[in-house]
């Protein structure tokens, strides 16, 4: 079988699956950049690892080559890249394609009224119902966004991304993250990691840091990252007499961040319904942080379960956020136990190698004519949850 991946460029997150198909397929298996990355991701540490990838093939360097595979390969994974010329020669010739995608309509479904919009939907997605085109859904609402447009009926299924996923002795780590303050008491730990950005509410944490010291919990939190809302997150903390309580460290690159989350006990993911999936909270979870996250995150609904595995807070609901935090902080036993099942459900399902085994299988299933869907998780029918209802599903999960 020869498999290729499309997508607008490769980073750290889309690595750790690609080699895990490259290890499975070998020459078999590539990976097709079609576009440059852009200079401040670059500046993040993402684009590091691209010159040694032995799969990678850049379209605007190889166009010829890479059209062809294209079209050649027996499935082909596209996602990431709005030119649909890439794909379209596959799609006429009516061999299997994947698509990837994130949501249709993430600044609300109400857009989908738009006439110009609908029938670009039908030109890119709907036209192909009966086709052989499957959607992987890069988060919960994406499959409610496709059904709006009747796209790719009983062929839409769980996905996400699967960054690297470590293994840990967990008491050791757990070990890790006892941290004392200047008086030998034992402090909580807590971590925000992201570009300060408005969709991101990194003010959520500062905020949520001048409720935690009117309380009198010892904690510290780390901010790491920047962006536009930077310096009026620091003028905050000043204001409020927060610099011994919060540190920020700028942007780092993603082996400093995961050091950051192995030696958290909270790690707060306050993004709102704009983020597609959010692939810091993969690797919070995988480092056994007891994450606080908002409903609207698209990763949200598939990986958490609330109260067993982290804690879900309404979307944009800040004193629904704060007293969870404050939960967590007053409960040593609950922050433990809720890393600890997230770091199961990380090493147990979803990951890399789990998530390369299913596609593989997937695959071998399309060509075959015999689909075996997962019962649950990477590769499972996703379900129709729309934005509203995200904050339940997570309660009624199992």
């Amino acid at each position: 079988m020869k498999l290729t991946i499309v997508s607008n460029y490769i980073n750290h997150h889309q690595i750790p699956l690609s080699n895990e198909l490259y290890r499975k397929l070998g020459r078999d298996f590539a990976f097709i950049q079609t576009s440059r990355m852009e200079e401040d991701r670059i500046k993040m540490g993402w684009g590091s690892e691209v010159s040694s990838i032995p799969y990678l093939k850049l379209y605007y360097e190889e166009e010829e080559r890479c059209a062809r595979l294209i079209l050649d390969s027996d499935v082909v994974v596209f996602g990431g890249v709005e030119d649909e010329s890439y794909i379209r020669p596959r799609l006429c010739a009516g061999k299997i394609v994947i698509r990837a995608s994130e949501r249709l309509y993430r600044e609300g479904q109400w857009k989908s009224i738009s006439p110009r919009g609908r029938k670009k939907k039908y030109e890119d997605h709907t036209q192909y119902a009966k086709a052989p085109v499957y959607l992987l859904c890069h988060g919960a609402y994406v499959a409610s966004d496709f059904n709006i447009v009747h796209a790719y009926p009983d062929k839409k299924y769980v996905w996400g991304y699967f960054p690297k996923v470590n293994t840990y002795h967990l008491d050791s780590l757990f070990f890790r993250k006892l941290h004392l303050d200047q008086y030998g008491k034992s402090e909580v730990r807590i971590l925000w990691a992201g570009r300060f950005l408005k969709l991101k509410h990194p003010e959520y944490a500062v905020k949520a840091a001048k409720y935690l010291e009117q309380q009198h919990i010892s904690f510290h939190l780390d901010m790491v990252g920047g962006g536009e809302l930077e310096e009026k997150l620091k003028m905050q903390v000043k204001k409020w007499n927060l610099e011994q309580r919060v540190t920020f460290y700028g942007f780092q690159p993603p082996q400093n961040v995961r050091r950051f989350m192995e030696e958290s006990d909270i790690f707060l993911f306050t993004s709102n319904h704009l983020e597609g999936w959010g692939a810091v909270l993969n690797e919070s979870m995988n480092s056994a942080c007891a994450v606080v996250a908002g409903s609207g995150i698209g990763a949200v609904p598939f990986l958490i379960r609330h109260g067993q595995n982290g804690l879900v807070y309404r979307n944009e609901h800040f004193q629904e956020f704060r007293e969870q935090v404050l939960r967590l902080c007053r409960d040593e036993t609950l922050r433990k136990q809720l890393g600890t099942n997230a770091y199961q459900t990380m090493v147990s399902e979803w990951n890399p190698e789990v998530a390369a085994d299913r596609l593989y299988r997937f695959c071998e299933g399309l060509l075959d004519g015999s689909v075996q869907p997962e019962k649950e998780g990477p590769l499972s029918p996703a379900p129709l949850i729309a934005p509203r209802e995200g904050y339940a599903y997570t309660r009624n999960a199992k």
